[in-house]
């Protein structure tokens, strides 16, 4: 008896295909799908029928309904799904690897960077210099992307694959409606909202810092409204819907031209870490030399530094720390 012969080698996908195919399991229609894809249906199936043939496999089947994946299908869509998304990020790093002239700093909400993207802007007249506004949740999806080279922004976010540089310290402040209880006071403490509400993420270790939560004594902080944006947080507290921990900073240029809403100095507590994160590894000298301005130029603007060790010390105690605590609301589901 003989062995039947192995099958013969799969030919190199075509991009192109998988990408059809990918549309169209996703919207389960050839007609939906074709729309997207600015194709005739006739000409998606041939693509389709073309990319079954290099795999050696079909992988849909069309039904009164639309279309589905067999097992085939189901197997190779989050390969295929894989394979577009790698082939992005290779060109993305080829431009960027292409174009050494180029820079884009990030930065988050109240943090001002100008100084730094200046000077960097005067000692590097030949290089393109972009800045671009993040929202809070994604400065590290953002450098690992390769959309930003260098991030400021603040604590707490995963930092693994970063490299993360304490610039400056703020402290914390409460934000209220002008009419609440507490406004007008010198400042206030953790057992002055021990009762009141507060908006939660998502993101365990953002709760777990901006909420203070749990609470020194080991409480759970009484829970908000779940938010996804800093818009909604700010319309919740402007209704009477709960009070927010904020960066100090914040309370001075982010909500002055709200007339309903006021901060008071949160005393007791841990101040907010702003810091410049770039990608491990990354050597270009456009992100070291603003790296250097930042240093020199983005750390008069914050509270001075705590006395706790040096900066990289601090960072990393800051970021263990959170990671536990994010693993302890992560485990509560809140």
């Amino acid at each position: 008896m003989t062995d039947s012969p192995p099958p013969p080698p799969a030919e190199d996908l075509d991009l192109r295909l998988v990408r059809c195919f990918t549309v169209v399991a996703e919207l389960r229609h050839f007609g939906r799908a074709a729309a997207v894809l600015h194709l005739t249906q006739s000409s998606l199936s041939r693509q389709i029928r073309r990319l079954e043939e290099q795999v050696g496999a079909r992988l849909l089947d069309r039904t009164p309904q639309g279309s589905r994946l067999t097992e085939a299908g189901e197997v190779f869509l989050p390969l295929a799904t894989a394979v577009l998304r790698s082939s992005t990020q290779a060109v993305v790093r080829a431009r960027a690897a292409a174009r050494p002239s180029r820079v884009t700093i990030g930065y988050t909400a109240n943090l001002i960077v100008t100084p730094a993207v200046s000077e960097l802007r005067r000692r590097h007249p030949d290089a393109e210099v972009r800045t671009q506004h993040l929202s809070w949740r994604e400065p590290r999806a953002a450098l690992l992307e390769h959309r930003v080279d260098a991030v400021v922004t603040r604590l707490p976010f995963a930092t693994d694959d970063l490299h993360v540089t304490v610039l400056y310290d703020e402290p914390r402040a409460l934000l209220i409606p002008r009419d609440h209880r507490l406004a007008g006071k010198e400042s206030v403490t953790l057992d002055d909202i021990a009762d009141e509400p507060m908006p939660r993420a998502a993101d365990p270790a953002w709760n777990a810092f901006w909420r203070i939560d749990p609470r020194p004594d080991g409480s759970a902080a009484p829970d908000g409204p779940l938010i996804d944006a800093v818009e909604d947080k700010i319309e919740l507290i402007a209704a009477g819907q709960g009070v927010a921990i904020i960066p100090g900073s914040a309370g001075v240029s982010g909500f002055h031209f709200r007339p309903d809403l006021t901060t008071v100095p949160l005393e007791g507590v841990e101040p907010s870490h702003v810091v410049l994160a770039t990608r491990a590894g990354d050597r270009s000298r456009l992100v070291a030399a603003f790296a250097k301005y930042a240093e020199s130029h983005l750390t008069a603007l914050g509270a001075p530094r705590s006395s706790a060790g040096p900066p990289e010390a601090r960072c990393q105690r800051a970021v263990s720390q959170w990671a536990h605590a994010g693993d302890r609301g992560a485990d509560g589901g809140r």
